[in-house]
């Protein structure tokens, strides 16, 4: 009887402490007590601080403090410390916002910080956190794991060795070995900012995000989980199996497969040993096809040499080994021949090139450099040795003309159609049939000037050497002879429709863009660097976290580029 009498009186003195503030160690701050709601009360002598609640019929043990609630198994109650041991199925909620469930949890009713351990489950609206250990700081409303925890989203599962949780924000910080898992790709970052009501997650340090179909690499980048839509800057890429897109920023489409990028372009074609450059590109997966603009310039490796195609607008387009390239609008061509060889070059307003076939077309005033031939014609093609990679014919259609300068003046051969064949990439035979005309200066061996050649025929044949003429042979010859220099009237030395552009040849890769203006490059919207948030412990020195150094990423470690423009948002595709 007097038994029950003490613990009846016990549990009168402590509830009626429950229900007032108190004040500590001398602080002028008043604590509110944790108040202990339900559950079968005792006192223990081997716990002489501590008051014992277990629970009952009624249900678990509940206790109240400042609009936090638990539940438990029991409960162990320091009203002096104003501290909570929870045990068995342990739950605390906060409003209708955050719950965490646990098999163990220590409550500072002083600090407001909670520690739980044993299968930790933390949810939120749209996200749940499982981990072994977490602790969670009411005061500043975060939450914290640091061996090893697992998120779980609507759409993907996030893992991570170190993570913290804002609660007002909705964001989660994860550092060390993070990993997103989806059923359609994975994203491995060194440190990753997860912001769960929109699915947002930003990533900084060396990242990827594989999947089947592509690989993405940044070292700061945005990516949408739930949309699959991403921006990425600083050393970013996207790789589709055998193409490889390069640029200072990259929106990226997962599901429509489309990605497109600005400044400082490549795209990389491995199958077909082409390089694209410029400053503004779109890429279609599915369509096997990309656009490219602003200095766009198109780099085919041929017979360990390189062809350069350029046009203010390139439009690629076919599967491996199927590639059509299409130049659009003041397009040239330049292929800088290999040692001992002379430059290709050519200029037109349209160029199209099928890589399957092998043939170069210049559409639209084309004129064409092979050494120090120049030729034009309303249309040219080139057509390539695919067994030998090597250039094997010229055709020239429809007011073929070919000149080649002379210190006397400019030998010429006009006609209807120009065939011209090559030898090891250089021009030695050239045909030219119908109406053809011939103004030829002629030279003994030691290139002394003996006549000026002017016939007319149905079709003559040319033989080069080191891009010269050396011979001429007439089919069906109408009239002409080789008058002496001074006998030839100065007028008739040009045929009609002459013109010389050799000023305009394109002698080195450079001057695919000469005359061309220096194009004015976008400037990109980047992304913040993640805030220095501190440290979760305030009183614990970061080196007692056992935290690997490699997580240890601040600010300072994601220095800007000087061209970028600091901007949190990532920015709308630009199109």
């Amino acid at each position: 009887m007097r038994n029950r009498l003490y613990i009846v009186v016990l549990c009168f003195i402590f509830c009626g402490n429950i229900s007032f503030s108190q004040v500590t160690d001398g602080e002028s701050k008043e604590k509110t007590l944790v108040n202990i709601k339900s559950g079968y009360l005792e006192k223990k002598p081997e716990f002489p601080d501590a008051i014992i609640y277990t629970k009952d019929r009624s249900g678990q043990v509940y206790i109240v403090h400042e609009g936090v609630e638990m539940w438990c198994d029991q409960a162990f109650v320091y009203l002096k410390d104003n501290f909570v041991k929870a045990y068995g199925k342990v739950r605390i909620s906060q409003g209708d916002s955050v719950t965490m469930n646990s098999k163990y949890a220590e409550y500072n009713g002083n600090t407001q910080f909670a520690f739980a351990s044993g299968d930790v489950t933390l949810k939120e609206p749209k996200t749940t956190l499982k981990t072994d250990t977490l602790y969670f700081d009411r005061v500043k409303q975060q939450a914290y794991y640091r061996t090893g925890g697992t998120v779980r989203d609507t759409a993907s599962v996030l893992t991570s060795r170190i993570g913290r949780y804002f609660a007002k924000t909705k964001k989660y910080q994860f550092i060390s070995n993070v990993v997103i898992r989806n059923p359609k790709y994975t994203v491995n970052s060194q440190q990753l900012d997860f912001y769960s009501e929109s699915g947002g997650a930003y990533l900084y340090g060396s990242s990827t995000i594989k999947s089947e179909s592509s690989t993405v690499y940044c070292e700061r980048g945005y990516y949408d989980t739930r949309s699959n839509i991403g921006y990425f800057v600083k050393n970013s890429r996207v790789d589709y199996n055998n193409r490889i897109l390069y640029g200072d920023s990259i929106y990226f489409d997962r599901t429509n497969s489309f990605a497109s990028a600005t400044n400082n372009i490549r795209v990389l074609d491995t199958v077909n040993k082409t390089l694209i450059k410029g400053h503004y590109a779109e890429v279609f997966k599915e369509m096997d096809s990309v656009f490219i603009t602003k200095r766009a310039v198109a780099i085919t490796l041929r017979d360990n040499d390189s062809i350069y195609i350029h046009a203010d607008t390139l439009r690629v387009t076919g599967k491996d080994e199927q590639r059509i390239i299409k130049g659009f609008y003041r397009a040239r061509m330049f292929k800088r021949g290999l040692e001992g060889e002379e430059p290709t070059s050519g200029k037109c307003d349209s160029i199209y090139l099928n890589e399957m076939i092998g043939i170069t077309k210049l559409l639209n005033r084309p004129i064409l450099w092979s050494g120090e031939n120049q030729m034009t014609g309303d249309t040219i093609h080139i057509l390539s040795n695919k067994q030998t990679d090597k250039l094997d014919t010229l055709k020239v259609f429809n007011n073929a003309f070919l000149v080649q300068k002379d210190s006397a003046g400019y030998n010429q051969v006009k006609g209807e159609r120009l065939i011209g064949l090559f030898t090891n990439n250089e021009l030695d035979t050239v045909n030219i049939v119908r109406n053809t005309q011939v103004v030829f200066y002629s030279r003994d061996e030691k290139e002394k000037l003996v006549g000026i050649n002017s016939t007319l025929s149905s079709s003559i044949q040319m033989y080069l050497k080191n891009n010269m003429i050396t011979g001429i042979r007439f089919i069906n010859q109408a009239k002409g002879k080789v008058y002496p220099p001074s006998q030839f009237p100065e007028p008739e030395r040009l045929l009609n429709g002459f013109i010389w552009r050799g000023d305009e040849r394109l002698l080195k890769v450079d001057d695919l863009f000469k005359g061309k203006p220096v194009p004015v490059l976008t400037k990109i919207k980047g992304i913040s660097l993640p805030e220095d948030e501190g440290n979760f412990f305030d009183d614990i020195p970061e080196d007692e976290l056992n935290i690997p150094e490699a997580s240890k990423l601040k600010p300072e470690n994601f220095k800007n580029d000087p061209e970028e423009e600091e901007e949190g948002i990532p920015p709308e595709k630009d199109r």
